[in-house]
């Protein structure tokens, strides 16, 4: 247990810091009226997500060390959105519609109103 956690949290150090050169390059380049780099990373990490699971599922190692390495940590330290459209996905291959439907609209309708009534507390 100690190993997969320590190596999801190396995973996610690397994540954080690709997260933070990509949001301030994209930021750089782009202009900071629309959050592109917030944007450019959950993309990104969505689609390399995609890639390795698949990869990990298709060698039948998606328990792996390597596949917690590289998705629990990497994706998720550079994005957790990559996990959330990874287990919609997950959803929607098993048939379960209202479930898909309900944790989207869940996510999103919950977890902007809990971060806007989080700022409101505080000011």
């Amino acid at each position: 247990m100690l190993k997969s956690v320590l190596l999801v949290a190396s995973g996610s150090f690397i994540g954080g810091g690709l997260r933070y050169l990509l949001s301030t390059f994209m930021g750089n380049v782009c202009g900071r009226a629309f959050p592109w780099g917030t944007l450019a990373v959950n993309l990104v990490g969505c689609l390399v997500f995609g890639v390795l699971f698949a990869l990990f599922a298709r060698s039948g190692s998606p328990g792996s060390h390597w596949c917690l390495l590289l998705t629990t940590g990497v994706c998720g330290g550079f994005t957790t959105f990559s996990t959330f459209a990874n287990d919609s996905v997950q959803m929607l291959a098993e048939g379960n519609i209202p479930g898909f439907v309900a944790y989207v609209a869940a996510s999103i309708i919950a977890g902007v109103s809990l971060l806007a009534f989080g700022y409101w507390l505080v000011r």
